[in-house]
């Protein structure tokens, strides 16, 4: 009679511990990602506020709104920037001569972000666009606006650097179109996809 070979449960039982570590190690570090991408989302809207004040320190007008900026770095472009404080055009502008766009060539021209003559918008940790505008969500002055964020990371976004309301603040959120007008969600939802604009 053969004697058969089999593990033991002491075999079964380390073996289902170390999938167990693996396991966790994985979803933690899963979790280290997302919050590294959320910190990072979180930094994107100091660092751009700080740009942009260094530049309205150094050149007296705010980036895109700067009607010296064309002859200082020999800009082809035709803009007809007002120099009157307002960041003019959508926040996710294609129009080459909106100060919204041009927000983005001065600052690089200046060497306050990185990008060359890239003219094309920022893009956040989580693949969205990074635009700026004026007045948006009844934010009032210049915003920095971030969009195809889910409810999740916006509502965590919120409480990091507001109140974690999606419509007050200085830090607003919204699932439809951006605009001008005050969100009327009064709180995120996880599946959703919100756009948000925090105050410089």
């Amino acid at each position: 009679m053969e004697k058969q070979v089999g593990f033991t449960l002491i075999e079964i039982s380390i073996v289902l511990v170390i999938i167990g570590l693996l396991l966790g190690g994985v979803l933690k570090g899963q979790e280290l990602i997302e919050n590294a991408k959320i910190k990072r989302m979180n930094n994107d809207f100091s660092g751009i506020a700080s740009a942009t004040y260094s530049y309205l320190d150094r050149y007296s007008a705010i980036p895109g709104d700067d009607t010296n900026a064309k002859a200082r770095w020999s800009l082809s472009d035709t803009s007809p920037t007002a120099n009157d404080g307002t960041l003019d055009g959508a926040w996710n502008s294609s129009t080459a001569t909106d100060e919204t766009v041009l927000f983005w060539i001065h600052l690089r021209k200046a060497n306050l972000i990185t990008g060359g003559d890239d003219t094309s918008f920022p893009i956040h940790a989580f693949g969205g666009k990074i635009g700026v505008a004026d007045g948006y969500l009844k934010i009032t002055g210049p915003v920095i606006c971030m969009d195809k964020i889910n409810g999740k990371r916006a509502e965590i976004i919120d409480r990091q650097l507001d109140d974690g309301k999606p419509n007050s603040g200085t830090l607003r959120g919204t699932e439809a179109a951006l605009s001008k007008t005050i969100p009327s969600e009064t709180s995120y939802v996880e599946d959703k996809t919100y756009s948000i604009c925090k105050q410089m």
